[in-house]
This record gives C-alpha cells, sequence and structure tokens, in this order.
C-alpha cells in the first residue's frame, strides 16, 4: 500500500491530499522521516569542513527541500491539523506517541556539542560574514537556542533536561486530552419547557447539538455562554455554570489538578538547570517586557480600575436580581444573565437583534474585503481542494496577479475538535526556497446553522484570526525560522487585535452586516448603539483576563506550589477578586499554559499586545482613516512582512515612531481615569 505522506503530492499548491491519508499511515511516515531527520542533523554535526553561513545556518534552516519520504514537517502538518480540529481515539493515541519522540529529538538538536561548536564559532566571527541584519538576527536566535536549550550543560545536566523535556510533552498532551474529553463526555438533555425560555438561535443550536437525540446543552463555548447569557431558569444556569466551571477537576483519569502542579514543578527544575531563579524569569527573557516584575506592573496598572468597574457594575446587577425577589448574594451563573439583560435595557441591544446581520459566510467576506483594501489581497474560493473536514473552505491568496497564499477556514464547533480558536499554518513561508508561500488555517468553533449567525464576540474572534493569518500570508522573510508569526509571545497577538479594529468600522459594517434573509443592511440605529455599547461589561471582562494572567505570573514566579489550585484561591483572594467573576480559564482548564509552553508564565501577552493595538489604529485614524493606504504599507512592511527579522520593539518603532504607553488600551476598554 502506497503511503501518501512518503510521495510526492499532484494536489494544487502542494495541500495535503487528506482524502487519501489514513491513520494507519501517520507512525510509519512519521518513523522514517524522524529517522530522516536524525541522519540530515547527524551529517550537518559532523561536518568536517570548517563551519561556514551555508554548511551550518543554512543547512539547518532546511535550504536543500528533503525528499518527500524524509521531511517531517510534510508528516507532521496534516497530523496536528486533524489532531486539534478533527480528533479520534487512533489520533489522540499518536498524538501521545509523538509528543514524547519529538521531544526527544529537540533536546538531542540543542544539547549536540558539534552542532552548537559550530553556531558558536560563527558567532564569534559574526563580524566577518559580512552578514545581512536578518542573518545577524538569525544567528543570534540559533545560538540563543542552544545556550537556552541546555547546550552548555554538564552531561548529566542535559540528560536530565531531556528526561524533563520528554515529561512535560507527555503532560501537556494528556493536559489537552483531559479537557477534551471532560468537554466531549458532558451534556444536560433539555425540556421544551426548558427551550420555551430561551431565544430562538440560543434553542436552535440546542436542537443541533443533539441530533436525532433531542435538544441538548453542551460544554462548547459557542453554546453555553449564550445559554447563560439568556436562560431565565437559575437553577438551569447554575448546573451548567458547575459543568463548565469543573472541565478538568472532575475526578478519575481525566483530572487535571495533579498534572498542573507536575508541570509548574518540571518547568521549575528546568530553570533552574540553566541557571534562573524561576520559570518566569526564564521564559521572559526573551520577550518583550523582558522581567516578571515589568508584567506584573502593567497587570496592576489594569487591575485596580478594572475592578472598580466591575464592582460598580456587580451593585447593579444585584439590585436586579433582588428585584427579581432572588435572595442572596449574586453569583457567577448570575453575572451574564442579569448583564445581557441590563444591555438589553440600557442599550436596546441583545444578540436576538445582532446576529441575524452577522452571518458566517458574511463576516468571512467582511475580513477579507478589509484585507484586499488594506493590502491588495484577492481571495479566490478552491471549492475542490483537499479538506481534512467537510466543514473546511479554501481559497488561494493572490496579489497583483502573484500566488500569495492558500487559507483553510475550518469555522464550526463539533465533538472532535478541542474548544477556542487559533491560527496554524500546514506550511510556512520559506524564502530558501523561493517560491514557497504558506498554507495557513484558522479553526473556530461557531455554533452551526442554516447560515451559522455569529454573536458580536464572535465576529471579533474570526476577525482575530484572520490577523494571524495576515501575519502570515504577508511574511516575506528569507528564513523560515523567522517566518510569519515566530515572533516573541508579547508581540504576536498584535497583528490579530489590531485586525479586530477593523469589524467595528462603521463603512465595514454597512456594507457587510446585512440580514441573513433579506439582505438589507443593519440598521443605523442599531448599528450605533452596538458601537455604542463596545466598552459595555469592560470591567467584568478585563478582571476575568487579568485574574487569570495574574495567576499564571504567580505559578511561574518563585517556588511553585504543589497545590495550584490552593494557590489560585490565594492570588484571587489577595488582588480581591470580585465573587461573581470567575477567571476565565481556572488552573484544571487552563489550556493556554499548560497544554504547552506557548503561553505558559506569557497568558498577559494578549494585553501587552493590545497596548500596542491600541496605538498602531491610532496610527489610522490620525491619518487618512482606517484604509489609509501610507499606513497600511508601513504596517505590512514594518510588522506584517518581518516576521521575527528584528526585535520586535524595533519593527514597532519603525513603524509608529516610538513604543507606547497603556493609555489608548485602557480608553478603548472604557476603564481610562
Amino acid at each position: 500500500m502506497t503511503n501518501p505522506l512518503l510521495t510526492d503530492w499532484d494536489t494544487p499548491f502542494d495541500i495535503p491530499p487528506f482524502g487519501a491519508i489514513e491513520d494507519a499511515h501517520f507512525l510509519p511516515a512519521f518513523e522514517a522521516a524522524l529517522a530522516a531527520e536524525r541522519a540530515r542533523i547527524a551529517a550537518i554535526a559532523a561536518n568536517p569542513e570548517p563551519p561556514t553561513w551555508a554548511n551550518t545556518v543554512d543547512a539547518l534552516e532546511g535550504a536543500e527541500a528533503p525528499p518527500p519520504d524524509g521531511d517531517l514537517d510534510r508528516v507532521l502538518a496534516p497530523f496536528f491539523a486533524l489532531a486539534g480540529a478533527d480528533s479520534n481515539e487512533a489520533r489522540e493515541a499518536l498524538m501521545r506517541e509523538f509528543s514524547p519522540r519529538l521531544a526527544a529529538l529537540r533536546s538531542e538538536y540543542l544539547t549536540n556539542p558539534d552542532l552548537f561548536a559550530r553556531i558558536d564559532a560563527l558567532w564569534e566571527r559574526r563580524d566577518a560574514l559580512g552578514l545581512s541584519d536578518e542573518q545577524e538576527r538569525v544567528l543570534m536566535l540559533h545560538r540563543r537556542a542552544f545556550v537556552r536549550g541546555g547546550a552548555r550543560l554538564a552531561p548529566q545536566g542535559k540528560a536530565r533536561l531531556a528526561e524533563i523535556m520528554g515529561r512535560l510533552s507527555v503532560l501537556g498532551t494528556r493536559f489537552s486530552q483531559n479537557l477534551l474529553a471532560d468537554e466531549r463526555g458532558w451534556s444536560r438533555p433539555l425540556s421544551e419547557d426548558d427551550l420555551a425560555g430561551l431565544p430562538g438561535h440560543v434553542a436552535a443550536a440546542a436542537r443541533a447539538a443533539g441530533g436525532d437525540g433531542g435538544p441538548v446543552l453542551t460544554l462548547s463555548r459557542s453554546l453555553i455562554v449564550p445559554f447563560l447569557q439568556s436562560c431565565p431558569d437559575r437553577a438551569l444556569r447554575e448546573e451548567a455554570w458547575r459543568a463548565w466551571a469543573a472541565r478538568g477537576a472532575t475526578g478519575g483519569e481525566t483530572d487535571n489538578r495533579a498534572v498542573a502542579a507536575e508541570i509548574l514543578a518540571l518547568r521549575a527544575e528546568r530553570a533552574r538547570l540553566l541557571g534562573y531563579p524561576d520559570f518566569a524569569s526564564f521564559k521572559l527573557e526573551t520577550e518583550m517586557a523582558g522581567t516578571p516584575g515589568a508584567v506584573r506592573d502593567l497587570l496592576m496598572r489594569v487591575w485596580a480600575p478594572a475592578r472598580a468597574a466591575a464592582e460598580a457594575d456587580a451593585a447593579i446587577l444585584a439590585d436586579m436580581m433582588a428585584a427579581d425577589g432572588v435572595n442572596g448574594p449574586l453569583e457567577p451563573w448570575d453575572w451574564r444573565y442579569y448583564s445581557e439583560r441590563r444591555r438589553v435595557a440600557e442599550h436596546a441591544l441583545d444578540d436576538i437583534a445582532i446576529k441575524p446581520y452577522l452571518p458566517l459566510p458574511a463576516m468571512i467576506a467582511a475580513a477579507m474585503d478589509c484585507a484586499t483594501r488594506l493590502f491588495g489581497l484577492e481571495f479566490r474560493e478552491l471549492p475542490d481542494a483537499p479538506r481534512y473536514h467537510p466543514d473546511v473552505r479554501t481559497w488561494e491568496v493572490t496579489r497583483g496577479g502573484r500566488h500569495m497564499a492558500v487559507f483553510v477556514g475550518d469555522y464550526l464547533a463539533r465533538p472532535s475538535k478541542r474548544s477556542g480558536a487559533w491560527c496554524s499554518a500546514i506550511r510556512g513561508q520559506n524564502g530558501l526556497r523561493a517560491p514557497h508561500r504558506p498554507v495557513v488555517v484558522n479553526v473556530c468553533n461557531f455554533a452551526p446553522g442554516a447560515p451559522p449567525l455569529l454573536s458580536w464576540d464572535d465576529a471579533r474572534t474570526l476577525f482575530h484570526e484572520f490577523g494571524h493569518a495576515l501575519h502570515q500570508m504577508l511574511s516575506d522573510v528569507t528564513y523560515p525560522s523567522i517566518a510569519g508569526t515566530s515572533v516573541a509571545r508579547d508581540f504576536v497577538e498584535l497583528p490579530s487585535q489590531l485586525y479586530e479594529h477593523w469589524l467595528s468600522v462603521p463603512e465595514v459594517l454597512e456594507r457587510h452586516a446585512r440580514h441573513f434573509e433579506t439582505g438589507a443592511p443593519m440598521p443605523e440605529d442599531l448599528r450605533g448603539r452596538l458601537l455604542g455599547a463596545a466598552t459595555y461589561d469592560q470591567g467584568f471582562a478585563t478582571v476575568e483576563y487579568v485574574a487569570s494572567a495574574l495567576v499564571d505570573l504567580d505559578f511561574h514566579t518563585g517556588a511553585p506550589p504543589e497545590d495550584p489550585v490552593a494557590r489560585q484561591a490565594e492570588v484571587l483572594a489577595e488582588i480581591g477578586m470580585p465573587r461573581a467573576i470567575p477567571m476565565r480559564h481556572a488552573t484544571p482548564h487552563f489550556a493556554h499554559v499548560f497544554s504547552g509552553d506557548g503561553y505558559s508564565a506569557g497568558y498577559y501577552s494578549y494585553m501587552w499586545s493590545e497596548v500596542m493595538d491600541a496605538d498602531a489604529f491610532a496610527a489610522f485614524e490620525e491619518a487618512g482613516g482606517p484604509f489609509d493606504p501610507s499606513v497600511a504599507a508601513a504596517l505590512e512592511r514594518h510588522v506584517l512582512s518581518a516576521g521575527g527579522g528584528a526585535d520586535p520593539a524595533a519593527l514597532y518603532e519603525r513603524f509608529r515612531g516610538r513604543m507606547p504607553g497603556p493609555e489608548a488600551m485602557l480608553a478603548g476598554r472604557g476603564l481610562a481615569a
């Protein structure tokens, strides 16, 4: 049987032939490609010639394309696309096998003394090599990765570090799979009486979630949040909220509390091995923030006005609850319900009125239209392109007739997809193998429908992930290690959060926010009320986010807690967390922090980037408006196309002329003094 993962692909734009790939193909292809990758690295390390840029850095960056039967990325890209967005038991088992073996490969690479010696020798001679700025940046990043990966450790330290990294990969996979299992494993049948009190779109989503088995409530965010906003039955809201809050802490095999504790202990040990006082100091060294103190300073500067706004809102909601004859304090399962009623009362605005004007196809078109007007990109759908699931849609992206990328959109919730939203690349941009353009994937979890109708938050999520996609699609660097979103964690959210601003541009809404049945534009008064309520409930939103970021920072600063859940409670008490607002991500389901290393000690990065995105959009407003061509060109040149080719602060200063303070961000959230 021919394994399609080990052959050339006769597909449009070299998209993986998903229709021909079976789960049984992955393990033998992985084995072959892993062996080939080890051989490739060994050959570079053992090269008897003195180290040169070509035989060391270019070689490590993959200047010579591997054959199809030896390309690890070619095997892993389709696998990870499936494992995240269309998982099953076979793929979950493969993930558990692949993760530690990939961690071992990474450890072998970073602790290889011959490889490090070659990189270090080039670094010492860098002034004589005639390097471009991009090349010097790439060399610095390679050397830094070796040093931070344990290249200077004694053999015993290298061995222990490899054990730690292998175990962390196992635990991260387990955390993610436990969370998915808990989300899949809970549902609550809803009676017709239950549905009678819900808006039509929420009832329809519950019917769709239950299929032939009747309407059910699930733990999909796209269903449970609107349910908590609209269900008048307080006892049912409490039952639903407690199930949602208990993900990862239900006892038994899927409980994540011990997993989180072990992850934190191993991260702390890793940092100490490498000479750092704690994991936060290690992790933040390479980010824009630099130190745990700088992160805490920003978060606490935002915390005070956010908490004050939330407490003022809580008093109003408690009065509304008391007027309903409900005794006792405002609880977490009450906030969304009464806040939504208050929004309707104060702004004459609710999802029932908004959603018909935000159908998914129109919002996709809006995001693409803004990219056309800003950056000249054109999108042509490829209905016959290979896809990993029937829900997936695919487009070719061009500019001036030149192929720029393939964009893949996977927007609908399903039990096989992990929760949340994300952007990934099946293939990244690579200037060493030009033309080598990316295949970029946006994944969301919107409730199905005919057509799917989005909430305002859903539409913002779509624009957010499309901003990440633009960062990948417009990337224009030589070296793949710095392409696209390969930037500091607290810089990577700048393009995505900045792109959200265009959803609120009145002319964008006028053009694209049209009723899914009649095609009529959103009424001007409704649009005005929608934009006028932009800062509504920002005390709640900011408190739930900042609390999560502070807990994450605390977990990784100083000694790791033996009981993270208990420490979480202590941190929340110390900062005066309002009773009725939970963390956005409690420890047992804090996937950003525990499913992998990306956002560990880095959940703050959304807000760090928000400081920049508010200031960056102000650059458009100060110029010719939201589609000013000169500002758009500067944004592309200095941010979107530059990848990690320079220090992120330098990139931003080239775009804006200076680094911003948080004032514009606070004003944008309605929290300015």
